[in-house]
């Protein structure tokens, strides 16, 4: 019996949704090249694009952009169960648990657009309503005039931002809809397999981008750059680092073997948006020694910057606390999530893998 621990290289299901090309560095979104879509559309057009394959019409875009804007207040038990949770829960967690509170009629359907656009508008809400909460603030009901992106920093901050930085945000938020067969999609399409509703299938989804392979690489890069934030040589630290063994965060990817598309995108915009940052100038210039450093200590090992390098740059500069980090990536994942969900159960088949057993 051929094992291959964690699936690698096992294709698993045929998909539309999207493509991840690890030998040349591309991200396809339905047929387009990520990096050609991710800045010049809205979040809505593109989560619009991943769920019905096409671009939306004017009228189409009006339709769902009315759906994110109905769909973004909370249902009684959500807030009944969101404000009744301790404050040492994590962000994650309190997602998973007020979500799992949002599977009563008005959510448990056969899965459809419609219901992935109530889950996917909630999703900002909750985490909004959460931190405010903690920070002892006023919690900002969300806006019924401002767009998906705006209306979470809105929410998060109780002021519109800069449009330049909803549109920093905005782009991540673009790049990180979709991509392929994760770890998480994997958890939500194996949930989805045995015919259980789309509530259940996110918080499976969501449990796995709680883990730090998974969702938490950019609060990792934080604390990187923090630490050589505070040192004079950066290249014999960073050599130090990959002597000893510790894996620089924010380099490196399990699929990619070339540059990850999604990291050049965010970094061009970073510089044109942002321009002059001591944040910015500190990740570009660990960027440039620490490639020279991997390419030297481990040579023919493929290892460049992925998108959580420059994502961690992108918190910093709207100033989002770390504790939002993942959250706001699964924020983002939640259109490709139900995306999967939706096509796994048009022609769906139970999700049962062997095992090889091993024991007395």
């Amino acid at each position: 019996m051929n094992i291959q621990k964690g699936l690698k290289g096992v294709v698993v299901t045929e998909t539309q949704i999207g493509e991840v090309d690890g030998t040349e560095g591309k991200l396809i979104y339905r047929g387009y090249d990520v990096r050609d879509i991710a800045s010049s559309y809205t979040f809505e057009e593109i989560a619009h694009l991943i769920w019905y394959g096409e671009f939306p019409t004017i009228e189409q875009l009006d339709q769902t952009d009315f759906m994110f804007k109905k769909y973004r207040k909370l249902t009684p038990v959500m807030e009944k169960v969101l404000t009744s949770l301790p404050e040492n829960m994590t962000a994650m967690s309190v997602l998973r648990t007020v979500l799992s509170a949002a599977g009563d009629d008005t959510f448990i359907n056969k899965p459809s657009i419609e219901e992935a656009i109530k889950l996917t508008a909630v999703i900002p809400t909750i985490i909004a309503y959460r931190f405010r909460l903690l920070e002892g603030k006023v919690v900002v009901p969300p806006s019924k005039d401002l767009s998906h992106v705006e209306n979470y920093l809105y929410m998060l901050n109780g002021e519109k931002e800069a449009e330049e930085l909803v549109r920093v945000l905005e782009t991540y938020m673009n790049l990180t809809m979709e991509h392929g067969m994760n770890a998480s999609t994997f958890a939500a399409r194996v949930t989805a397999s045995t015919e259980s509703d789309m509530v259940s299938s996110i918080t499976s989804a969501i449990g796995t981008m709680k883990g730090p392979l998974h969702g938490g690489a950019p609060s990792e890069v934080i604390n990187l750059l923090d630490e050589l934030s505070l040192v004079d040589n950066l290249e014999e630290h960073l050599r130090a680092k990959v002597q000893s063994g510790q894996k620089l965060m924010g380099f490196g990817h399990r699929v990619y073997k070339t540059i990850d598309p999604r990291s050049v995108a965010i970094k061009n915009l970073l510089i044109s948006l942002v321009g002059k940052d001591e944040w910015l100038d500190l990740a570009l210039k660990v960027e440039q020694l620490a490639l020279k450093v991997l390419q030297e200590e481990k040579p023919g090992r493929s290892l460049y910057t992925n998108v959580e390098f420059f994502a961690a740059a992108i918190m910093k500069a709207i100033s989002l606390d770390p504790s939002l980090f993942t959250p706001t990536f699964s924020a983002s994942r939640m259109v490709g999530w139900t995306a999967h969900i939706m096509e796994q159960a048009e022609d769906n088949v139970i999700i049962r893998p062997l095992s090889k057993y091993i024991g007395k």
